[in-house]
Parts: C-alpha cells; sequence; structure tokens
C-alpha cells in the first residue's frame, strides 16, 4: 500500500468524523448556544447542503492547480471550519464552522479518488479507492459513539478540538507522503493506443459530461444512495416500532451497519477490479433483494440484525466502482468525481424525503425499506442498460482507463 493512500484514508476518517458525530452532540450543542433542537439540526442539514455545492463549485475553481495542492489547501479549509466549530461563542459561528468544514468533503473524495488511484497500477485502482474511503466507513461507525463520548467527558468542543488534530495529521500526511505531481496531466499508454490526458480546463472539465456514460452512473449513483439513505433515515423507528428493540440497542446496531459499510467498501472495491459493471449490478440488485428482505422480517430481531448488516455491505460494495467507473468514461475529469458525490447527496435528500411521505401516509415503518428498494430497484435498470451499452460500444465518447502514472511519478513514490 502506497504511504500516501494512507494518508488519504486518514483525511476520509476526519471528514468522516465531523459529518457523523454531530448526531451524538446536538442535545448539548442546542444546550449550550441556548438554541431549540430544529435549529440545532441545521447543523447537520447545512452541512449535508455545503457539500453538494462545495464539491461542484470547488472542484471547478480549482480546476487548473496541481491536485495535491488543491489537497492540501481543502483539508485545511476543513481544519479551519472545525477550528471556528472548537472555537464558536455563538450558534451563527458555529454553523459557519460546519459550513467552512463541509466545502471540502466532496472535492475532497473527488480530487482525492483521482490521487488515490494514479498511486497504483491500474488493475489495482478500485482497491485503491476502496482504502482511501476505508477512513469515510470506519468514521461512520465511530464517528456517533465517539462524539457522545467525549462530548459527555470533555463537553462538546473537545470532539471538535479532536478532529481538528486529526486534520492537521492527515494535512502533515498528504504534503510529506502524496508525490507532486501524481494524477496531473502527464502521457502516458495502456495497452492498445495512447492514453488521452485527463482534462484541466473548466471548459474541458465540462466536455466530459456529453458523455452518456457518465449520466448513466451519476443516475445510478444518485438512485443507489436515494434508496439505501431512504431506508437508513428512519432505520431507527423500524427497530424500535418493528423490531421490538429498545431505544439503547439502536446504538449498537448502528455499528453493525457501519461494520457492513467497511466490509462492503473493500469487498466491493476489490470486485470492481475484477468485473466492474458486473460487481456493480450484483451489488445493486443485492442492495435491493436485502431491503426487501428486510422489509418483510423487520418484526424478527435475529434477522433484522443480520440484514442491516447486509445492507451495509451491499449499499457500500458499489461506491469504489462507481468512482472509478465515472471518472473512466469522464477521461479522468476531477469535476466528474466531484459530481459523483453531489449525486450521492442528492439520492439521499430525495430517498429521505420518500421514506419520509411514506411514512406519513400511514404505510407504517418498514415502508421506508419497501421504497427504498424500488428506487434501488431502478439503479439496477439504469446500470444494467450502461453496462450493456459500454460493451457494445454505443457511447459515442467511451473512454479508455486512465493510464498509470510515468516511470518519474513511480519513482518518486
Amino acid at each position: 500500500m502506497p504511504p500516501g493512500l494512507v494518508a488519504l484514508a486518514l483525511g476520509g476518517f476526519g471528514i468522516g468524523l465531523t459529518e457523523f458525530l454531530i448526531a451524538g452532540l446536538l442535545p448539548q450543542v442546542a444546550s449550550s448556544f441556548s438554541v431549540s433542537e430544529a435549529a440545532a439540526g441545521w447543523l447537520i442539514s447545512g452541512y449535508a447542503l455545503s457539500v453538494a455545492v462545495g464539491a461542484i463549485a470547488l472542484t471547478a475553481a480549482t480546476a487548473r492547480l496541481p491536485r495535491k495542492e488543491v489537497l492540501v489547501g481543502l483539508v485545511a479549509l476543513f481544519v479551519i471550519g472545525n477550528l471556528l466549530s472548537a472555537l464558536a461563542p455563538n450558534y451563527q459561528m458555529m454553523l459557519l464552522g460546519r459550513i467552512v468544514a463541509a466545502l471540502c468533503h466532496g472535492s475532497f473524495f473527488g480530487i482525492g479518488s483521482l490521487v488515490a488511484r494514479s498511486l497504483v497500477a491500474p488493475e489495482r485502482k478500485s482497491r485503491a479507492v476502496a482504502v482511501m474511503f476505508a477512513g469515510l466507513t470506519v468514521a461512520n461507525v465511530l464517528g456517533v459513539p465517539f462524539g457522545a463520548l467525549v462530548g459527555e467527558r470533555w463537553g462538546w468542543r473537545a470532539a471538535f478540538w479532536a478532529v481538528t488534530v486529526i486534520g492537521v495529521l492527515a494535512l502533515a500526511g498528504i504534503v510529506a507522503l502524496v508525490p507532486s505531481g501524481v494524477g496531473e496531466r502527464q502521457p502516458g499508454t495502456v495497452t492498445g493506443g495512447p492514453q488521452p490526458l485527463p482534462p484541466s480546463g473548466l471548459r474541458a472539465q465540462f466536455r466530459a459530461f456529453r458523455s452518456w456514460q457518465v449520466w448513466l452512473t451519476l443516475t445510478a449513483t444518485a438512485l443507489s444512495y436515494g434508496g439505501m439513505f431512504g431506508a437508513f433515515s428512519y432505520i431507527a423507528y423500524t427497530f424500535t416500532e418493528v423490531g421490538g428493540f429498545s431505544s439503547a440497542d439502536v446504538a449498537w446496531l448502528l455499528m453493525v451497519y457501519g461494520v457492513g459499510l467497511v466490509v462492503g467498501n473493500l469487498v466491493g472495491g476489490r470486485a470492481a477490479d475484477r468485473d466492474r459493471d458486473r460487481a456493480l449490478v450484483l451489488a445493486l440488485l443485492g442492495l435491493a433483494i436485502t431491503l426487501t428482505v428486510f422489509g418483510l422480517l423487520a418484526d424478527n430481531a435475529v434477522a433484522s440484525v443480520i440484514l442491516v448488516f447486509l445492507m451495509g455491505v451491499f449499499g457500500f460494495a458499489s461506491v469504489p466502482g462507481m468512482i472509478t467507473r465515472v471518472t473512466d468514461f469522464a477521461h479522468g475529469a476531477a469535476l466528474a468525481a466531484s459530481a459523483n458525490v453531489s449525486a450521492s447527496n442528492i439520492g439521499n435528500a430525495l430517498g429521505a424525503w420518500l421514506g419520509g411521505r411514506a411514512i406519513t401516509a400511514g404505510l407504517g415503518y418498514t415502508a421506508p425499506l419497501h421504497v427504498g428498494a424500488a428506487v434501488v430497484l431502478i439503479s439496477v435498470v439504469v446500470m444494467a442498460v450502461a453496462a450493456r451499452q459500454a460493451r457494445s460500444g454505443a457511447d459515442p465518447d467511451q473512454a479508455p482507463r486512465i493510464a498509470s502514472p510515468p516511470d518519474d511519478v513511480t519513482a518518486a513514490r
């Protein structure tokens, strides 16, 4: 494993922590600033909206800059945002800190995924992306309990100080361990002929979206995330109101789900390196089946534990392959990688809305699972169409794989 991947994974872990830990700190923060629970909730929703905007805006603004330097700047922005939150004298400054920290989220994972895949041989690119995203999945497991534990012992500000320190360590790691020039516009070859150079100008970045395959992949990403997150948003109600679990059980059940995310991310990355489109279709189909069965067996405690684990496995197994797929067909455009992150957040919002509508309609607390299964099933169809078109060469702008880094970059590693 190239040491630069470790630094990227640490950055992903820190960003994941700052996203998730706030859920366990909301009561303390609301009490500290004397605001309502609804107002405190904007520290979560405001973060999500900032992620969607920042992913496109910052990637577009930094299109011509060296990718290592961009990553350094993004992590520095992350550190500043968390520092603002740790020192915030009032709610408004706290919200500003959350927004600043969130701006780097989408661009970091979008550009970082391109850098990660440039650090390894082409046949290991999805696994490299999975390693970087392992930090995010581990943060998903530890984020809420970490925030609750640190907040209970030393106060909510201590949690943000801890994340700030992690950000500084990630920043130092990227400066020291990620080679300069990696992932840049370098000449290279692949089997079958010369490799096109990744676009760097903003206009060239947008031209990548002429590919029908890019749009199909982004659509499949949004739908798969929407189906999973729509079910996950209300999973606590499913556990307590249908499964018979106590409120205290929800924390460890969510950790089971988080462990599934870690496993699915790593297994999915390895599978995508063997046969990416087949792995993606099977992962999405597995998620649709899992959500359907979960909706039918939610009143069974043992089945619920197994199925929430599988929900995490299949839910994240498609992530590394989706990212490498969209960047391959976009000729390595960083804007497309960041658009994939924005698509997932749009899907999250859509899924949560659909799940909420189903409950409001009186369909019960298993309804989000069935709605999620239906949404994911549509993503299976979209992905199957994309895979078939890719095999037939129907996309006029189909891109070959991005080449491995040139000898001088490899030597630097």
